[in-house]
């Protein structure tokens, strides 16, 4: 990777970063927070942690189609700033209403789609993969950091003081945006990278991702609703208030970070994917009944949060691999973006049925909701067909090069299982088994 490129996709992670670190560091400690808000109730509780996601759900992929049009850095720091706004609008709110405002608000910054379109205007295709793997650690890496500091950060500045430092955030991204990040030079379509209008209904008939896109809803439902009850299940478990349960999830993530690096090795490099896939769900579908049946005590609990984090680690990093492996070569960013709206709208709707769920019966309401979500998911991830264990390749088409039986000629290349040529882009995108492809062969074909 050259050094302009590991710039772009060094500064573009750390724009993703600072917003998501804001986002996530409440998730511990806003239930405990938002009681004393006037008007609320389990119901509204739940609605203001998990509404964000809703704005944020729908307007993902129209943020990306307009960067196309207006420029990818202007509508990051729009973005930024409606995040900023809505932050200030939560941080100086005193009723669970105002917060819910402010939450929307925050969640119309969805500038994820136009950050990876930016990172594909700024690599090369050869190198594409590596960045957007590093924006993917980035966010993953976010999110851990952000359930321990979350709750040490509130010890000392209040939750409200989390929002005030999220506008600090946001503006921190905004600097990174216009001073550090390079400017592309010309904006195009990156069918790797960004969603294609055409290409949603084709994306949306595809059986196989549509159990993965189910999968990450389902997933982020799960996390939500939870974290509705679950330091309060902490508080009365183990006497610890929700600002030092940091001691909590600190070791819990270790674990199930120690869980889901030799996890996915034995998926990706023996291509044991399904199995993992499956095992990981079914982690899943103990947690919540552990949580159903023994949340009270405390060796019960410190179990089925383990068990739900070192589950959740796997997916989080295998569901963006099924879905490059799923998804046809010139469509993976449509699957992507749909993928992506189906995460933040599973935090819309378990943020309402875990308010509504709590509100009407508790704690064991909320976790049996959550059961039956992961198991509608377990029948669905138990009947997936086998991954193809194929990646997207992109090659560079020479201006000269006769497009007309290229495909066809691509798709005979040893290890390449489906060629797709777009001459106005002047791309090839292949389906390629990394093992045997025959990567010089296809750079000769493209080029002559």
């Amino acid at each position: 990777m050259e050094r302009q490129e590991f710039r772009a996709a060094t500064s573009l992670a750390a724009v993703f970063s600072v917003r998501l670190l804001g986002l996530f560091m409440i998730y511990p400690v806003f239930a405990a927070y938002a009681q004393h808000l006037d008007g609320a109730t389990p119901y509204l509780i739940g609605e203001a942690l998990g509404v964000y996601g809703l704005s944020q759900g729908l307007l993902q992929i129209p943020f990306g189609l307009m960067s196309d049009r207006i420029g990818r850095k202007t509508m990051i720091v729009i973005g930024l700033l409606l995040f900023a706004v809505g932050s200030a609008v939560a941080a100086m709110s005193t009723s669970i209403g105002g917060v819910i405002i402010g939450r929307v608000l925050q969640g119309a910054g969805a500038v994820g789609s136009v950050i990876l379109a930016l990172v594909a205007d700024l690599t090369s295709e050869e190198n594409r993969t590596k960045a957007m793997a590093m924006v993917g650690i980035t966010i993953g890496f976010s999110f851990m950091v952000a359930l321990v500091t979350g709750p040490i950060l509130a010890n000392f500045i209040t939750v409200r003081g989390i929002f005030w430092l999220m506008v600090a955030l946001a503006f921190i991204g905004i600097a990174i945006t216009v001073f550090v990040v390079p400017s592309p030079q010309n904006l195009r379509v990156h069918r790797d990278a960004e969603t294609v209008p055409a290409m949603i209904g084709s994306v949306l008939k595809n059986p196989e991702l549509l159990r993965l896109d189910l999968g990450i809803f389902a997933l982020h439902a799960m996390l939500t609703a939870s974290f509705l009850v679950v330091p309060g299940l902490l508080h009365e478990a183990l006497g610890v208030t929700s600002h030092d349960q940091w001691l909590v999830y600190l070791p819990v993530l270790v674990i199930s970070v120690v869980v889901m690096v030799p996890a996915i090795i034995v998926a990706e490099k023996h291509r044991r994917m399904k199995s993992v896939f499956v095992a990981a769900v079914i982690a899943l579908v103990v947690s919540q009944m552990l949580f159903y049946a023994g949340a009270h005590n405390v060796y019960v609990l410190l179990a089925a949060l383990t068990i739900f984090f070192a589950g959740f680690n796997v997916m989080e990093a295998s569901l963006p691999s099924l879905i490059t492996k799923a998804a046809p070569p010139d469509a993976k960013g449509t699957a992507t973006g749909i993928y992506s709206s189906l995460q933040f709208l599973g935090i819309f709707v378990g943020g309402i049925v875990g308010g509504w769920a709590n509100q009407t019966g508790g704690s064991a309401t909320v976790f049996a909701l959550t059961t039956a979500i992961a198991l509608v998911w377990l029948a669905a991830a138990a009947t997936m067909a086998q991954p193809s264990y194929l990646t997207t390749r992109l090659v560079r088409i020479g201006e000269n090069t006769d497009t007309t039986t290229l495909a066809a000629r691509l798709a005979k290349i040893p290890g390449v299982a489906e060629a797709v040529v777009i001459r106005e882009e002047n791309v090839a995108y292949l389906k390629v088994d990394s093992k045997t492809f025959d990567v010089k062969l296809a750079e000769q074909l493209t080029a002559s």
